[in-house]
């Protein structure tokens, strides 16, 4: 068994988290509330340090460069959805936000994702697995054409994109649960290993 201060408290945090799987209860909600809590505290430090700091204070307020005020006004302009009668005003950056970053990453998706896409779907069919790909997206994208009604020729197209969609949707899922397991297996591997030693 592990003889280590920070060892036996991370096995006692883990302990606390796993409890949940019996019932909600306070060692549960001690582990939770710490967790958030440190991770607001970390982030807020990080975000001080690396963005707020250097591409904030350090230009206005030691460069004096004073275009950086806009920034700043819009920064305190968030802060007012913490109060109720004056929220209203925070939607004007958030909607400045939301538009700039909408706009500066269409670019970029298009480039790398849609044309990307169509680029491989288009390429010429070489082996089993192109056509598969060419049938998948074509299917895919009638099933989501809801401009014309899914009967005929065209409803069993819509019916075949649908499997496509279920099997993407499925290697998804099981990609997500298989992630969990080996976090879980990550823990029990702690607790057997470093902190009991009851294997190798």
């Amino acid at each position: 068994m592990s003889t280590t201060l920070g060892v036996w408290i991370a096995a006692f945090l883990t302990l606390c988290i796993l409890s949940f799987l019996y019932k909600d209860n306070p060692f549960y909600k001690f582990a939770e509330h710490l967790f958030v809590g440190t991770s607001a505290g970390y982030w807020a430090a990080y975000y001080y340090h690396n963005i707020l700091k250097p591409n904030l204070y350090v230009p206005l307020f030691k460069e004096g460069k004073l275009l950086y005020i806009i920034p700043l006004a819009l920064g305190i302009m968030m802060l007012m959805r913490l109060w109720p009668r004056i929220g209203w005003i925070s939607r004007w950056p958030l909607a400045f936000i939301v538009g700039t970053y909408a706009g500066y990453n269409l670019i970029t998706y298009l480039q790398t994702n849609a044309l990307a896409q169509v680029k491989a779907t288009l390429t010429p069919f070489t082996d089993v697995s192109r056509v598969i790909l060419f049938v998948g997206v074509l299917t895919g994208l009638i099933y989501f054409f809801f401009s014309k009604e899914h009967r005929g020729i065209f409803g069993k197209a819509a019916r075949v994109g649908i499997w496509f969609l279920m099997v993407a949707f499925g290697a998804s899922f099981g990609y997500t649960v298989m992630a969990r397991v080996s976090l879980i297996i990550g823990r029990m591997m702690f607790l057997l290993k470093d902190w009991l030693g009851v294997i190798d």
